[in-house]
């Protein structure tokens, strides 16, 4: 019997309770980035609404986003643009400081990494409160890229990020949502 891709994914994520706190029920996708089927399909779920799409760069945030970016990047024929934490790219960049639950983070991409206009996807291993990902969006569109959708295995909608992003106008795609944090 085929499994759903619901049931494919959850049982491919494994789940770690207290961490990296207590209370926490952390989402690992290591283990679906190691299950061949299981990131094959999630691979191809996210990328299957913008098949014959005009895509530019698919920008990954650091560090299992480069993961899924790279492979997303692949199957549309479009390039990647790394987002990383603020010190970790050696041209010219721009930066954008972000929350975190605790605090405020920089991150940065190199400045010629898109162009005014260029057609973009952004691509997360998870959504949660959003901070990150709404600092990707900024630092994008500060850039003049077109954000076409923000991408995500997972998604905690307990959390906000998903709404966070839509308010941005930033259309979002999630493969399976858990709830609890």
């Amino acid at each position: 019997m085929a499994q759903t891709l619901q049931e494919t994914l959850v049982a491919a994520i494994r789940t770690i309770p207290d961490y990296p706190k207590p209370g926490i029920l952390f989402r690992d996708i290591t283990t679906l980035l190691g299950d061949a089927r299981a990131f094959r399909r999630s691979v191809d779920e996210l990328v299957h609404p913008y098949a014959g799409s005009k895509i530019d760069k698919i920008a990954g945030i650091e560090a299992r986003g480069f993961i899924l970016g790279g492979a997303i990047a692949h199957q549309t024929s479009a390039g990647f643009v790394p987002i990383r934490k603020k010190g970790k790219l050696p041209y010219e960049t721009v930066r954008v400081a972000y929350s975190l639950e605790y605090g405020i983070d920089e991150m940065e991409m190199h400045k010629d990494a898109v162009a005014p206009g260029d057609k973009v996807i952004l691509v997360d291993d998870l959504i949660a409160t959003g901070g990150t990902a709404e600092g990707a969006v900024k630092l994008l569109r500060q850039m003049g890229a077109e954000i076409v959708a923000a991408c995500f295995v997972i998604d905690l909608p307990d959390l906000g990020g998903r709404a966070k992003l839509e308010a941005l106008d930033v259309p979002v795609r999630t493969l399976v949502a858990f709830e609890g944090h």
